[in-house]
């Protein structure tokens, strides 16, 4: 099960206005769709990379990346991540880089 976080936003970030209105709990939800491929917690059991402890802005960066189509090998990914907006995704880097430590 995925455990409550606190979230912390550094205010002047790109996405960071709307960040700070996503409490653990929204953050929670947001996540949970990632367990299906990544793992409780972010934590892979199979071959699909295991995303808990990524580095934040490496996560928030990958993560944008899908959504903004930089990557033409992603085939799931992207399609996901379209359905996040900015401080959503910053909030997940943020979420499963505190997983990992």
């Amino acid at each position: 099960m995925i455990r409550l976080l606190s979230i912390v936003f550094l205010a002047g970030g790109p996405g960071a206005a709307g960040a700070q209105d996503l409490d653990a709990a929204a953050v929670q939800v947001l996540a949970g769709p990632c367990a299906s491929c990544h793992g409780p917690d972010g934590r892979s059991p199979g071959a699909i990379p295991s995303i808990a402890g990524l580095p934040e802005a490496t996560a928030a960066e990958r993560m944008l990346a899908f959504r903004d189509g930089a990557d033409p090998a992603a085939t799931i990914m992207p399609r996901l991540m379209k359905g996040y907006d900015e401080a959503q995704i910053r909030a997940l880097a943020h979420w499963f880089a505190e997983i990992g430590s």
